[in-house]
């Protein structure tokens, strides 16, 4: 009986939890003192960190430069300062004005008062980049490189452990291809949440990355008196719970979602989300926005290579702009796909159109994946160390000047990260780019390759001018 009891309880909770009407005011709630935040600190750019941190930053108020700290990175015995997310696009918000610095949102579920992200994963960036700014520019006085952690979150041990590591991660950094600016004052964390009482004032020997979690420490639900139960860190896992709602459709109808109630609120998103859907084929994603822009922006001399997981091209397209559109796969088949069909296709194509003088653009359905991989290849084959195109004619000197090797391939990735902060390709299209550069030279020469028979062959679309073809 008593398990029994117990087992309604969790159910009850449980349901409480994923309740989209719990879930949306109390997110509401948080936003209040996230704004309190930035009203106490209105000179200093306020930003969420993506992707749970986008559901308590108005976009109203916030800076259009999210940044992506992850949580895994500060997970216990899995620290990292990871070259492919290194959030060095923010160094120049931070420093801008004197180095007012940056408020950066999140939150975390019930149980923590701070998300691993604020507490470890920043910390970790801050004395990093610290160290390698003194490494780049070493006439710096009284520079400090210090490891800052929030005691009540991170134990001494955990902080000395972390601190071991820092000294590589920013010898990483200081020696990768990437460009560090000129820092007025080291970095340093300061964290804030609900609880937290008086807000401080950041120290004026250096440039403050305010953390701020929105959420209160709550352990279960608790009532509110406007008809919810408060759920500590709602914003977080929005797949579990958001019936395909996103920060962008919460913000956009704020009011309405808030304004309805419980039992309207699921048809409501429904009809919100619905809206939103560009058309597509049943049973496959969405183009990303960073695929459908290109609609209505082509320019003449720039050839397009465009991997998208849809049933057709959802473009139109003027003549005399040059297009290789592939139908791709997900999963296991997509990946087979990405090695063996799509790079030598996409690879061929490219040089080509470089060799006509031609800007080449890759997008994918994500913006961030396969067409990082598409790119990566390129400036590996067909550009130097110096980033400097390469005699295409000549294939002695293509062969002997784009040799490849890990080295070169990963600096070539700081390159795009550099430049499109936004990339961030899994590390299975990354296994497959270095497969296919790493490889046999033949391998790579072909424009196509077999494609076995069960799994279903891309369509490819090529338009309109007769040099476009690979």
């Amino acid at each position: 009986m008593l398990n029994a009891k117990k087992a309604m309880l969790f159910a009850f909770l449980r349901k409480e939890s994923l309740d989209l009407f719990n879930r949306l005011h109390s997110i509401a709630e948080d936003v209040l003192f996230v704004n309190q935040v930035h009203a106490a600190y209105p000179a200093i750019p306020i930003l969420p960190n993506l992707r749970c941190g986008a559901w308590y930053a108005d976009p109203t108020i916030a800076t259009d430069c999210p940044a992506y700290f992850k949580s895994t990175d500060g997970h216990f015995s899995n620290w990292s300062f990871n070259l492919r997310r290194p959030n060095l696009h923010l160094l120049p918000l931070v420093a801008a004005n004197n180095g007012a610095g940056i408020v950066l949102v999140d939150s975390t579920r019930a149980g923590k008062r701070l998300p691993d992200a604020l507490s470890k994963t920043v910390p970790i960036w801050c004395a990093v980049v610290n160290r390698a700014v003194l490494q780049r520019f070493p006439d710096k006085q009284d520079w400090d490189t210090a490891l800052y952690t929030p005691p009540g979150a991170v134990s001494a041990q955990e902080h000395a452990q972390i601190a071991l590591r820092i000294d590589p991660w920013g010898e990483a950094l200081a020696n990768s291809s990437y460009s560090l600016p000129d820092l007025p004052r080291p970095l340093r964390p300061m964290w804030l949440t609900p609880a937290s009482g008086a807000l401080p004032v950041p120290p004026a020997a250096y440039i403050p990355i305010i953390c701020v979690s929105a959420s209160q420490v709550a352990d279960g639900t608790a009532r509110r008196a406007g008809g919810f139960a408060y759920i500590q860190g709602s914003g977080d896992d929005h797949e579990l719970w958001g019936e395909g709602l996103t920060p962008t459709l919460f913000w956009r109808h704020r009011e309405v979602l808030l304004g309805a109630e419980r039992a309207d609120l699921p048809a409501l998103v429904a009809s919100l989300v619905a809206d939103s859907a560009p058309s597509q084929n049943a049973g496959k994603r969405a183009p990303h926005s960073d695929l459908s822009h290109l609609t209505g922006n082509w320019e003449q001399d720039t050839a397009y290579v465009v991997v998208a997981v849809v049933g057709a091209p959802q473009f139109v397209i003027p003549d005399g702009v040059p297009v290789l559109y592939i139908e791709a796969w997900t999963g296991k088949k997509g990946q087979f796909q990405f090695l063996q069909d799509i790079l030598p296709r996409a690879t061929a194509f490219a040089r080509v159109q470089l060799s006509a003088g031609r800007r080449l653009c890759a997008a994918c359905d994500t913006g961030a994946d396969f067409s990082v991989g598409i790119a990566l290849v390129a400036l590996q084959l067909f550009f130097d160390d110096a980033g400097e195109l390469v005699d295409l004619e000549d294939e002695k000197d293509l062969n002997d000047t784009t040799l490849a090797n890990k080295d070169s391939i990963r600096t070539r990735l700081e390159w795009i990260i550099a430049s499109r902060p936004t990339a961030n390709p899994s590390r299975t299209t990354l296994k497959r780019v270095n497969e296919y550069l790493l490889s046999a030279q033949e391998f790579r020469t072909s424009s196509t390759r077999p494609f076995p028979s069960q799994v279903k062959p891309t369509a490819s679309t090529i338009k309109p001018s007769p040099e476009a073809e690979p």
